[in-house]
């Protein structure tokens, strides 16, 4: 009978395997996957924003790069690297042979070099420079690479193995300007074989692809919406069979796992969005006394509840929770709204009330536009500020705030690796990326501190402190920390595995049950 019983169950998983094992048809057919993030550019030195870098992880290779969740950078286009000597200032990468550049070209050190040594060079307004700030010369000798840096950097291969750290062909990309145009030459998992500026991409695996990751994905075809309304009717319509980043809360928060027509994947996120204010002399928020006034009035909770429909947790320090030194400084700081203790800092600084001020935010990022009129909201019902709300296309609000045109404005942050160094120099050092004009020597120095341990957890005690200082300076005020949502069709699978908190974007993990 047990015999019988068994194999009445094989057959029947047998059966229900067979009936989930994709056709040839099926394995060719395009996966088609919808997004509000944008492309600011095609070429790696002029982007640092996740719709870029989501899009490079897939034609692109670094030397290193993340599996799934991983903690520590692997092996891609190198064969090996690691630190040599002692003091962490060398770091030393073994190309991997036999890597070709779509034109058929052998890619060498000499790629691996200058495309480092263009990021520096070109210092795009958004692009990744402000990461390599840690490299001080690149040398190359055939399939040898090595870093000198300029000071210990234990953080160093994680930053490698990012969007900064993409190889290019030297024959393709010029050393001093942004490559125009829309094409992409890269040795990733994938090729791209059409692409329309704020339309689409469509995505064919690389057969001639080598590196970290194993078996080929599936077409994919990319497609980017105006907003999360326009992402929301794509799904809804079943124009697109995956949809991430981001729909509407009101749609995030209605999600059901156990719908039998959709798979649902929501999981942890170190995604982040701060307030950051233009700290120069020429701005109305220079001094530090209105801006912690401001501190004391944003109202995270109500934001998270009534903007996001609960899809977003209140965030109350620089690094985010579950990443490495995480604390709550703005909540021992400011406790809760207090119009009185805001009043009393502006009072001190001597400045006239209502104080005037403009907000920025970008266009079809989120719920951005709504988050900007409820903020707006809690700073005027003070009396204290008034605010002038001003939402531009993406690639023009990056170029406001890199240009110092923006008193305040909203950004969401992704981390690029999974450790808090990624939301330190980036964010609040000197000449960060977010241009908010802040230095602090003690952060600068304490940042610099932290790089020099292998063991991060070392650096906890540095992390705690420059938290507890951009507290006090406030050059931005956190706002909320996210969770990382993909919605899929019932027979596409892999959506778990699309996104997490190592900054690579995995469209060959998706693919037809």
């Amino acid at each position: 009978m047990r015999i019988l019983l068994a194999l009445l169950v094989l057959a029947v998983v047998g059966v229900g395997g067979w009936q989930l094992l994709p056709s040839q048809g099926d394995k060719d057919k395009t996966i088609i996957v919808g997004t509000t993030d944008a492309v600011t550019s095609l070429d790696p030195a002029g982007a640092y924003d996740a719709g870029s870098w989501a899009l490079y992880s897939n034609l692109f290779q670094s030397l290193l790069t993340f599996e799934p969740d991983g903690a520590a950078p692997v092996p891609d286009a190198a064969k090996s690297c690691a630190f040599v000597g002692g003091g962490l200032r060398t770091y030393r990468c073994e190309l991997r042979p036999g890597l070709k550049f779509p034109s058929g070209r052998a890619m060498t050190a000499e790629d691996v070099k200058y495309s480092f040594d263009r990021v520096k060079r070109i210092k795009a307004a958004v692009g990744p420079a402000p990461l390599l700030s840690t490299l001080g010369s690149v040398d190359s000798d055939g399939m040898t690479v090595t870093f000198h840096l300029s000071t210990p950097d234990a953080t160093f291969p994680f930053k490698v193995a990012t969007g900064a750290g993409v190889i290019v062909d030297h024959t393709r990309y010029p050393l001093d300007a942004l490559r125009g145009g829309d094409e992409a030459d890269g040795t990733g998992p994938y090729r791209m074989t059409a692409y329309t500026k704020n339309q689409s991409a469509a995505l064919a695996p690389n057969t001639a692809y080598q590196g970290a990751i194993s078996g080929a994905g599936r077409p994919i075809e990319l497609r980017y919406y105006t907003d999360g309304k326009a992402l929301d009717k794509a799904w809804q319509t079943k124009q697109v069979e995956v949809a991430t980043r981001t729909l509407t809360p009101k749609v995030l928060a209605g999600l059901n796992p156990s719908d039998p027509d959709q798979r649902v994947s929501e999981s942890d996120s170190s995604e982040t969005r701060n307030l950051y204010f233009n700290t120069r002399s020429s701005s109305p928020l220079h001094d530090v006394r209105v801006r912690r006034a401001v501190a004391w009035l944003v109202n995270r909770e109500q934001l998270a509840d009534t903007v996001y429909d609960g899809t977003v947790d209140a965030l109350y320090s620089l690094v985010p929770a579950g990443i490495t030194g995480h604390t709550t400084a703005f909540f021992d700081a400011y406790p809760a709204p207090s119009v009185r203790k805001a009043r009393e800092l502006l009072t001190e600084a001597g400045v006239s009330l209502p104080l005037h001020f403009t907000y920025g935010y970008g266009k079809g990022r989120g719920a951005a536009a709504e988050e900007a009129v409820e903020l707006k909201r809690e700073l005027e019902a003070s009396g204290l500020f008034k605010v002038d709300l001003a939402g531009y296309e993406w690639t023009d609000f990056q170029k406001r705030w890199a240009t110092g045109k923006l008193d305040a404005y909203a950004v969401g942050w992704v981390a690029d690796y999974p450790d808090p160094d990624t939301f330190a120099g980036p964010l609040v050092g000197t000449g960060s990326s977010l241009n908010t004009g802040y230095s602090s020597k003690g952060v600068d120095r304490m940042i610099t501190d932290s790089q020099r341990f292998a063991d991060r957890g070392q650096a906890t005690s540095d992390f705690r402190t420059i938290q507890q200082t951009v507290a006090e300076d406030v050059p931005l005020i956190p706002l909320w920390q996210q969770k990382e949502y993909v919605v899929t069709t019932e027979d596409v699978g892999g959506g778990q595995y699309l996104s997490d908190g190592t900054g690579v974007f995995r469209l060959w993990k998706l693919g037809w049950i």
